[in-house]
């Protein structure tokens, strides 16, 4: 499996990705409505592009030139010095076969490197399959937090870090 740093031209792969993921992901957590707002909220190719100008870094990973999923991460998040994971999908397909721990594990490498003290994500509260993932690689959470994302819709997440 190979994992590497996404050019800009190749969002649109990200873009792909999150669309074939997330009715799997979240069809039993969220309506088809919400999810549907949601993917055209956060991965419309000029709110990637921002990310991207704005310093997220985008990593994919691949396997014998198949995309198996991504991740988006952003360093000293909020003027601190700790990473946040945005982002981090695999498709149904590649689920299971540890492609997901080996992006985690890249992107906690990347932050280390760059003297962060720990990397945080959000987790929608019930996604249980995902909480367990992000405490068997040591995650540890820290608050809950619901997020108004305008349209009458929410995250209501748990906030989970990993020291590094």
């Amino acid at each position: 499996m190979l994992i590497r740093p996404l050019a800009k031209v190749e969002l649109p792969k990200v873009q792909s990705i999150a669309h074939r993921t997330w009715p799997d992901t979240f069809g039993k957590i969220l309506s088809p409505e919400q999810i549907r707002y949601m993917l055209e909220m956060m991965y419309d190719l000029a709110v990637l592009e921002s990310q991207w100008d704005k310093g997220h870094t985008f990593l994919l990973a691949e396997e014998n030139g198949s995309e198996l999923g991504f991740a988006g991460f952003e360093l000293n998040y909020s003027g601190t010095p700790k990473a946040k994971l945005h982002k981090i999908y695999l498709l149904p397909e590649a689920q299971g076969k540890g492609a997901g721990k080996a992006l985690l594990l890249d992107v906690a490498e990347r932050a280390r490197k760059a003297k962060q003290a720990s990397l945080l994500l959000n987790v929608n509260k019930y996604n249980q399959k995902a909480i367990e993932f992000y405490g068997r690689i040591g995650f540890v959470e820290i608050y809950t937090e619901v997020i108004d994302i305008g349209s009458g819709y929410v995250m209501d997440d748990v906030v989970m870090e990993l020291g590094l």
